[in-house]
């Protein structure tokens, strides 16, 4: 069959390489786990050398260190290894960026082996499991979450204080839904004295977010509501609620109802801060929040990734008068929401 004018001649190598990319996955964590990045990082640059001071074998390192240099994790010059620029600023221990911890998390066979029925998960519409996924009550899976992914979510946090200026130090009575690791009021705790913070999740979670405001020096002004967000009372009189990373596990029904009971817990002027991944209205683009909807189908019974259009319907149908788009440094999107 001939190729029209200005088109490549079709070629299998996508399929192959996408059936077998799980590799990827693996030689990344391989990486994470053996120190690989921090070990090149510190000058260990072959394969003999990484071997010792990773201690593994010479020709494991050598295959594992080609491959991350095939994916773009590593860079290979006369059989020596350098860190590309991301795994320099994510990958070695020794960044103040590091978020190697993710793969804690992201790796679990809890969130991998699901996607191995994928077609029964499709033609059902959601999980296949009898529960509610990962929105079953108290699933372990947050402790792990709580534990592993607060690293890739502090930049968004400094982001959030930023924007809601948490530096002037106003008065604020800060709620915090799902907080999990708890960076986000943390975040706003230390950037604002004056700020009292109020963190809901479920119990075995809000312990691992105790332990970090500890760490940050703001224990004493670090709430804690235990408990499901959709039946814990609140209180009310809220200047600031952060609402992270919660509202892609539900249907426009579900996030609607919670966003009532958001919206009569607010102060007359406070506002709502949502990190969501949030797609362009094709839903196909940009790729990483447009495809975050993929782990919604797999790992939920209804949830989603859902354009701004949809979210500024839900939040005006809840009586909130404006909905705002902003970018974050990373695939997540915030927007701001008034009373």
């Amino acid at each position: 069959m001939a190729t029209p004018a200005g088109h490549s001649q079709p070629n299998p190598e996508k399929i192959f390489d996408t059936l077998n990319a799980h590799q990827k996955t693996a030689a990344l964590k391989a990486g994470i786990e053996l120190d690989v990045f921090t070990a090149v990082g510190e000058g260990a640059e072959t394969a003999a050398a990484l071997a010792r001071r990773c201690q593994a074998s010479e020709r494991g390192m050598r295959t594992l260190c080609d491959y991350l240099t095939i994916i773009g994790f590593l860079t290979k010059q006369d059989q020596k290894y350098a860190l590309a620029p991301d795994a320099a600023t994510f990958l070695d221990r020794r960044s103040s960026a590091y978020v190697g911890s993710i793969a804690g998390f992201l790796t679990m066979p809890e969130m991998i082996d699901r996607y191995k029925n994928l077609a029964a998960i499709v033609r059902k519409g959601g999980s296949l499991e009898d529960d509610k996924g990962t929105t079953e009550p108290n699933n372990p899976i947050w402790i792990e979450f709580a534990r592993s992914m607060a690293p890739m979510q502090r930049p968004v946090a400094e982001g959030i204080a930023a924007v809601v200026n948490a530096d002037a130090g106003d008065k604020w009575k800060v709620l915090d839904i799902a907080a999990g690791h708890g960076m986000y009021g943390v975040t706003i705790a230390r950037r604002n004295p004056n700020a009292e913070i109020f963190a809901v999740d479920w119990p075995s979670v809000l312990e691992v977010a105790k332990e970090n405001a500890r760490g940050a020096k703001v224990g004493s002004r670090y709430h804690t509501i235990p408990g499901n967000a959709f039946e814990v009372d609140f209180g009310s009189g809220y200047d600031l609620v952060l609402l992270t990373g919660f509202l892609h596990h539900f249907d426009p029904p579900t996030i609607e109802k919670l966003l009532r009971k958001i919206h009569a817990a607010l102060a007359p002027n406070g506002q709502v801060v949502t990190v969501e991944f949030v797609p362009n209205d094709d839903r196909v683009t940009p790729a990483t929040a447009a495809g975050f909807s993929l782990i919604m189908l797999a790992s939920t019974r209804a949830g989603d990734s859902y354009p701004m259009a949809e979210y500024d319907r839900m939040f005006r149908n809840a009586g909130f008068s404006s909905n705002e788009l902003r970018p974050t440094p990373g695939p997540q999107s915030l927007i701001i929401s008034r009373k």
